[in-house]
């Protein structure tokens, strides 16, 4: 059996001045796409995507708060997840998906994979 990683980018948001006006910087939000809910945080260096869903107790973490360090913290138990990397930062050993995000001439971008067997 064989498999293939297959990547389908969506648009996420319009324009870089969309998503500054829907996401402030320091500030994190739940956005729905593909069917997916994604923790949507904007940080002093940009705009970051993991899933919505905290990886220790189900809570939405873009009902969280985005801290300096470029961590995500979930509402609940305060656990913190890197942002660029999906690792807990606090709390035990868990890590949420993390998803690349692409800007482009028309709209910035998010990418999901999936594994396609043959």
């Amino acid at each position: 059996m064989f498999f293939q990683k297959q990547t389908t980018w969506y648009k996420l948001f319009e324009s870089v001045t969309a998503a500054n006006a829907r996401v402030a910087e320091g500030r994190v939000t739940t956005i729905l796409i593909n069917n997916k809910k994604i923790c949507v945080a904007h940080t002093k260096d940009g705009f970051f995507a993991m899933q919505d869903k905290c990886p220790h107790n189900g809570s939405s973490l873009g009902n969280g708060f985005c801290t300096a360090e470029g961590s995500v913290v979930c509402p609940v138990h305060r656990y913190s997840f890197d942002l660029k990397t999906g690792r807990a930062t606090s709390g035990g050993g868990d890590a949420a998906r993390t998803y690349a995000l692409e800007t482009r001439a028309d709209g910035i971008y998010i990418a999901f994979e999936k594994i396609v067997l043959f």
